[in-house]
Order: structure tokens, then C-alpha cells, then sequence
């Protein structure tokens, strides 16, 4: 299973005539991209089951909410999903957006809940060793580089020495990762093989920070 390149067609044709008269207009075409897509979802879920377990695919609406918006076109010009991982000994979540010229793969702990978001920076202020070992991975900083650097704060954390050797990473404020695909990469037969190779990088990520969380500061299990 591939994506189809009229999947692209119509978000192309889509982000030129971004009002609801085309859309109810195309209605049918997008319909039946929204199909192939979420076959392709499908087959992704079942390769990514293999060696791990998704608790739930989640499509994206393709409308997006313009309250709190200065851009007020009705429709994302992008399809995305998230596969979850289940049960608590799971951390981590999969994330796919399609997009021509932007497509991309994430994962890995955006905005976690505050309690969470304080265990790991407080695992890193006691001890960064493990984490940074995975994060020079060959084959892990070749796909992705590292965290995402766009969402931290400026200087420290409260509770935290803006000093401290691991600064660095205990001023994010959420802890993932991606890799973009060109269109190219998209359409070709072997992408969801790609997909689900680039999602598989991640698994010692997730086995990590899947310690930290469900463990306290002195390696007692929380759960």
C-alpha cells in the first residue's frame, strides 16, 4: 500500500481554494482520498503492531479550529494521524503528517502533563548519561538530529540552576523528535516501510523514558 499522489493532488488544489463551497463542491474527491489514506493509516498500525501495540489510530480533522486563529481558512491543507501506544509500561506516541512539500514523522512526549514533564527534568538534573547516549545513537542522530529545541523555556526551569551541566535538555519543554519525507519519498512503494523503520528508531527512546515515568527518583516503581 502507497499514498496516492492524487492525495496530494487534492490538498494541493485544496490550499488554492480554501472555502467550504469548493469543498462541498469536491466533496466526493476528497472522500475518496480519505480512504486510500486511512487504508494506508491501517497498514502502518498493523506493521507497527508487530513489534509493538497501538492502543488507537487517530485521524485529524481535516477542519481546523480558527477561534483562536488570525487565519481563518476553514481546512488544514495537511492530513495527520497518531497511533498511541497502550497501557501505562508503554510510553510514547507515533505521529504521520502528510503534506505536499512538508511531510513529516514525530514522536516521542509533546507538552507531557506537568507532573511528567517535572519527573524527567528532574531525572536529567540527577543523571543524563542514558539519555545522551541514545540521543549520539549513528543511526538515531542521522534520522533525527535530537529534541526538538523549539519548545523550551528561556534560561531554567523554576527549581532548576540555569547552570547546570544538562541545562540543555531540562529546559525543554517537550521531548520529541522528527524527520521530514520529500514527495518523492512519499510516493514511493517502499514508504511505509520507511515510515515504520523511522518509528522503530524511536523504541529505545520510548523504553527510557518509560523507566523515568513510571518510576521515582530512586528506581521504585510507581505502577
Amino acid at each position: 500500500m502507497t499514498v496516492s499522489k492524487t492525495s496530494f493532488d487534492f490538498l494541493k488544489k485544496l490550499e488554492q481554494n480554501n472555502h467550504r463551497d469548493w469543498m462541498q463542491e469536491h466533496k466526493k474527491e476528497y472522500l475518496a482520498s480519505e480512504k486510500k489514506l486511512k487504508a494506508f493509516y491501517a497498514e502502518v498500525e498493523a506493521s507497527l503492531n508487530l513489534n509493538d501495540e497501538i492502543a488507537k489510530l487517530k485521524v485529524f480533522r481535516i477542519n481546523r479550529d480558527v477561534r483562536f486563529s488570525k487565519n481563518k481558512t476553514p481546512y488544514n491543507v495537511h492530513r495527520s494521524v497518531s497511533f498511541s501506544r497502550a497501557g501505562a509500561n508503554r510510553r510514547g506516541g507515533y505521529y504521520l503528517r502528510l503534506e505536499p512539500g512538508n511531510s513529516m514523522m514525530a514522536g516521542g512526549f509533546f507538552s507531557p502533563e506537568p507532573a511528567d514533564l517535572l519527573r524527567i527534568r528532574k531525572e536529567f538534573e540527577m543523571d543524563a548519561v542514558e539519555i545522551r547516549a541514545i540521543l549520539e545513537d549513528k543511526d538515531f542522530k542521522k534520522a533525527f538530529g535530537g529534541f526538538n529545541e523549539e519548545y523550551a523555556v528561556k534560561t531554567a526551569p523554576k527549581g532548576f540552576s540555569k547552570d547546570h551541566p544538562n541545562i540543555d535538555l531540562i529546559r525543554l519543554k517537550s521531548y520529541f523528535v522528527q524527520h521530514k519525507f520529500t514527495d518523492e519519498e512519499v510516493y514511493a512503494d517502499n514508504f511505509k516501510e520507511n515510515l515504520v523503520y523511522h518509528y522503530e528508531l524511536l523504541r529505545p527512546f520510548f523504553d527510557y523514558m518509560t523507566d523515568v515515568l513510571i518510576t521515582d527518583l530512586n528506581g521504585v516503581s510507581l505502577i
